[in-house]
């Protein structure tokens, strides 16, 4: 499949199976966003990989909407490798951070793991619960799965 193929036939998945994701198949995912590009490569994205029954537990005092995903990856980006804009003081992280989470789900798609963007969460519960660091701002999560349906 060639890279239009493969952004087309990418979907929303809403639908999982309740197995967390095979450890080889999340670090593929994550390597693909550690290969993305960010302003002046500085690479500011912190993904935090939520993969246990514990970690999905914590991901609900979160987000409402997440699809009972087995898996999710926290986006978020650090405020202290962030590149800023000389000119006008504007951080590229948010811009990064959404790179890598597309670049990461474009990687789930090719390999038959589902997936869906959520950015309908707390932040500040999100920081509580699974304790962030200061300078860690999240961004979005990537909830991940195997389908429920035939397609996966």
């Amino acid at each position: 499949m060639n890279f239009y193929e493969l952004s087309r036939a990418r979907c929303s998945v809403r639908k999982f199976r309740p197995e967390h994701i095979r450890q080889e198949d999340l670090e593929y995912i994550l390597q693909c966003g550690r290969t993305a590009p960010t302003a002046v490569n500085h690479q500011p994205q912190r993904i935090l990989v939520l993969n246990t029954d514990v970690d999905c537990a914590r991901l609900k005092r979160c987000a409402a909407s997440q699809s009972h995903a087995p898996t999710a990856l926290l986006v978020c980006y650090d405020t202290q490798s962030a590149w800023v804009r000389p000119v006008d003081g504007k951080c590229s992280g948010e811009i990064d951070a959404a790179i890598v989470q597309t670049q990461m789900m474009l990687a789930a798609a090719e390999i038959g793991v589902g997936s869906v963007w959520v950015m309908a969460f707390d932040p500040a519960k999100t920081r509580e619960a699974l304790n962030l660091p200061e300078t860690y701002v999240p961004v979005s999560f990537l909830m991940l799965g195997y389908h429920a349906d035939a397609r996966g």
